[in-house]
C-alpha cells in the first residue's frame, strides 16, 4: 500500500521548501493530524504558510453513504497563507488541525466553495473564525495517486469575517470572491477588516 502522507509531505516540500516548524494534534476517534509551517515571500513581503498533513490519509466519505470506501473518494490537505509579523498566527495550528480532522470526526466532505467554522478566533485577536475553501492548483499542484485512488488536492483557505461568512451564505462563494477581487482585498492580511458588502 502506498504511503500517501509521505508523498504528500514530499509534494509540500517541493512546492513550499523545508518546513521550519511542525506540530501534531490528535483527536479522540481520529488519526493524528500534523500542521507544517513554511516561511516564504511574495511581492509584498514575508508570508507564513501553514499546511496540514494527515487529512489525506483516508478518502473523504459522503455522510449519506452506507459504506465507506477505504480507497476511492476525494482526498485533500489544507493550506493557509498569512503575512508574517502582523499577528500572532502561530496559534492557528490547533484550529487548522480541527478543520483537517473534520472529515473523520464529522463526516464532512471538504470541497471548494465550502465554509468551515471553528467557533472561535483562528488565532488570538483574529477577526476571523471561519474560512472559505478556495480552488486548488495555484500554490501546490494536485498529487496524482495510483488508480483507483483520487488525487490529493491542496485546498487554500481564505479567512472570512463573520459579516463576510453571513454574506457568502446568502450570495455564494463566487460572489464573495468577486467582491474581494473588486475591492483589492489582501486576503493574506491577518488583521484586515471586512470587505464592504453594501
Amino acid at each position: 500500500m502506498v504511503d500517501v502522507l509521505a508523498l504528500v509531505e514530499a509534494r509540500l516540500r517541493t512546492a513550499l521548501g523545508e518546513p521550519d516548524a511542525r506540530a501534531a494534534v490528535t483527536f479522540l476517534g481520529a488519526d493524528r493530524v500534523e500542521v507544517l509551517r513554511f516561511q516564504d515571500r511574495d511581492h509584498e513581503g514575508p508570508v507564513v504558510r501553514y499546511a496540514t498533513l494527515g487529512m489525506s490519509a483516508n478518502p473523504m466519505t459522503d455522510p449519506t453513504a452506507t459504506l465507506a470506501d477505504p480507497v476511492k473518494g476525494p482526498r485533500a490537505e489544507l493550506v493557509l497563507s498569512v503575512r508574517a509579523g502582523v499577528a500572532d498566527t502561530g496559534k492557528v495550528l490547533r484550529p487548522l488541525a480541527v478543520l483537517a480532522a473534520s472529515p473523520q470526526v464529522e463526516g464532512l466532505v471538504v470541497a471548494p466553495g465550502a465554509s468551515l467554522d471553528v467557533g472561535e478566533p483562528l488565532w488570538p485577536g483574529a477577526p476571523f473564525s471561519s474560512v472559505l475553501v478556495a480552488e486548488p492548483g495555484g500554490l501546490v499542484e494536485d498529487l496524482e495517486l495510483d488508480d483507483p485512488m483520487d488525487p490529493v488536492r491542496f485546498l487554500p483557505l481564505l479567512p472570512m469575517t463573520a459579516n463576510e461568512a453571513a454574506w457568502k451564505r446568502v450570495h455564494g462563494a463566487p460572489a464573495l470572491q468577486e467582491r474581494w477581487l473588486a475591492k483589492g482585498t489582501d486576503l493574506r492580511d491577518p488583521a484586515r477588516r471586512s470587505v464592504a458588502l453594501d
